[in-house]
């Protein structure tokens, strides 16, 4: 079985080049699947439209998710995943440009594993995403 390690979904290419960037640099996830939209992140996640033929079983080890999405928008992704007794144990890392409390609240009402709200300087950036890599990664130990 082809192990998907994160699925992160972010539709900024400056903020998902930095964290790839970050990842690979830390050796920290063999297989990575990218995708741009709250749509596409529901699609794969449940295995219908364009990953109608993935094995739902095969499951992200985590999610990294940012909340202002195009199509759905990460609240609404968060949602569904945690409402649906097949994902509900994914562990999802909410990782934001914001840092409302209202968006955090919901986040975790909604059952998010963990709220990040992205640094602005490069270097924090890097080291933020290789940390939470790391723990989610090497340290964390899901469910089966």
């Amino acid at each position: 079985m082809n192990e998907i390690e994160i699925l992160l979904v972010e539709d900024n290419p400056h903020d998902l080049e930095l964290t790839m960037r970050a990842l690979r640099k830390n050796h920290l996830a063999n297989a990575i699947t990218t995708v741009s939209d709250g749509e596409a992140a529901l699609d794969f996640l449940f295995a219908r439209g364009q990953y109608a033929n993935r094995d739902m079983n095969n499951r992200p080890r985590v999610v990294f998710l940012d909340l202002k999405l195009p199509k759905v928008d990460g609240i609404e992704v968060l949602r569904q995943v945690k409402n649906d007794e097949r994902t509900r144990t994914i562990p999802i890392v909410v990782v934001t440009s914001s840092a409302e409390e209202r968006d955090r609240v919901e986040s975790y009402q909604l059952g998010v594993n963990s709220y990040v709200v992205k640094p602005i300087e490069f270097d924090s950036f890097v080291k933020t995403i290789a940390e939470l890599g790391f723990y989610w990664m090497a340290i964390n130990k899901s469910p089966s």
